[in-house]
C-alpha cells in the first residue's frame, strides 16, 4: 500500500485519508482530508437514501410476513419488478414492497416505480408484475397488504380515520390491509 494513503474503516465503509505528500502538500491545502462519500448535504445534514429507506421497509415486510407463516424467498440481482417472494405452501406470490408516508390521517404510498432519464421522468405501475404491494409505514410500525386489484397507476392512501367530509366510498381503509 502506498505510503500517502491510510485506510480508515468507518462502519464497513473504507475511507481514504490523504496524508501530505512532501513538496506538493499545496495540492491539498483546499481538499477535505476524508471523502465522506456523499452522504452529507453541503448544510451538512445528512442526505436522504432512498435506498437504505427500502432495505429498511423489506426487511420489515419479510420478517412480518414470515412471522405470518410465509416461507419468504428474495430473488437474485436487482432487476426484477418485485423485491420479495412469498410462499404460502399453495402458491408463490411477487410482492413489491413500498414505503408508505403518514400523512394526516392517511398513509400515502406510491404504485409505480419511477425513473428520470434525458428524456424527463417515467412512472411504470406494477400491473401484472407482481401479486401484492407490501406497504410498511415507519411512522406505526405496520405493514399492509394489498393485492392487485387494489392497485392504482400512479400513488394510493390508505385511510386511518373518517375524513373531514364524511365521504364514505372508494375508501381503502388501512385496518382492512393490514398484515396482522
Amino acid at each position: 500500500m502506498r505510503d500517502d494513503l491510510i485506510m480508515k474503516h468507518d462502519f464497513l465503509r473504507p475511507t481514504i485519508i490523504r496524508r501530505p505528500i512532501a513538496g506538493v502538500s499545496f495540492l491539498f491545502q483546499d481538499f477535505p482530508h476524508t471523502i465522506d462519500r456523499g452522504r452529507f448535504r453541503r448544510d451538512g445534514e445528512p442526505k436522504r437514501s432512498t435506498k437504505s429507506i427500502g432495505d429498511r421497509s423489506e426487511a420489515a415486510v419479510l420478517a412480518a410476513l414470515s412471522k405470518a407463516g410465509y416461507n419468504m424467498s428474495i430473488p437474485f440481482g436487482e432487476n426484477h419488478r418485485y423485491d420479495l417472494l412469498a410462499d404460502d405452501g399453495e402458491r408463490i406470490l411477487r410482492v413489491q414492497v413500498k414505503t408508505g408516508r403518514l400523512r394526516g390521517d392517511v398513509i400515502a404510498y406510491r404504485c409505480s416505480s419511477s425513473h428520470s432519464h434525458r428524456g424527463g421522468a417515467f412512472a411504470r405501475p406494477y400491473f401484472g408484475q407482481v401479486d401484492i404491494i407490501a406497504v410498511y409505514c415507519p411512522q406505526n410500525g405496520k405493514v399492509y397488504i394489498l393485492p392487485e386489484e387494489e392497485f392504482v397507476a400512479t400513488g394510493a392512501h390508505l385511510r386511518l380515520s373518517q375524513p373531514a367530509n364524511n365521504q364514505r366510498r372508494r375508501i381503502r381503509w388501512a385496518r382492512e390491509f393490514e398484515l396482522v
